[in-house]
């Protein structure tokens, strides 16, 4: 993983990059890990740098390799899963998990609206998985601001 340059950030914002890169690093079998605004923008991703046009033969950790494709997969199942219980009257959703061959695909509400998404091994622990996600979200909901949101997008397109 390529760490995201932190400098420059408020304390908060460090704080997410921190959270989130330890998901990556500290859990086994997470591929790639990011955060969706609620309208889905991509606000955190542990692979800022990496986008589809990357080279062929460069190493692919999530979706095509790019951190971009993995926002939109997230927040298109999030409004999928949402526009779902809506017609089925079941309340919010929590988390939706995508079980593929050769992945999956997990996607977590924040308290906000915005969405955490993560890419896994098809041999992941899904449970490992869901608990460090909902550390994640209980440590990060509270702290995504609309003023952290608008910090948090700017510091994506710097990067970008």
């Amino acid at each position: 993983m390529t760490a995201p340059s932190t400098f420059g950030l408020s304390t908060e914002a460090r704080n997410l990059h921190w959270l989130l890169s330890n998901l990556v690093e500290e859990v086994p079998g997470v591929h790639s890990v990011t955060v969706v605004s609620s309208d889905g923008l991509m606000l955190l991703s542990s692979d800022p740098g990496h986008h589809a046009a990357a080279e062929p033969e460069a190493p692919r950790s999530g979706p095509r390799g790019s951190s971009a494709d993995l926002a939109t997969i997230v927040s298109g199942i999030g409004s999928l899963t949402v526009g779902a219980a809506k017609l089925m009257e079941g309340g919010g959703v929590k988390q939706t998990m995508v079980a593929m061959e050769e992945g999956s695909v997990f996607v977590m509400s924040i308290s906000d609206g915005s969405l955490l998404g993560v890419h896994a091994a098809p041999d992941c622990d899904m449970g490992v998985i869901a608990y460090h996600m909902a550390l994640f979200v209980g440590r990060a909901g509270h702290v995504l601001t609309p003023e952290l949101r608008s910090e948090l997008r700017k510091s994506m397109e710097s990067a970008q």
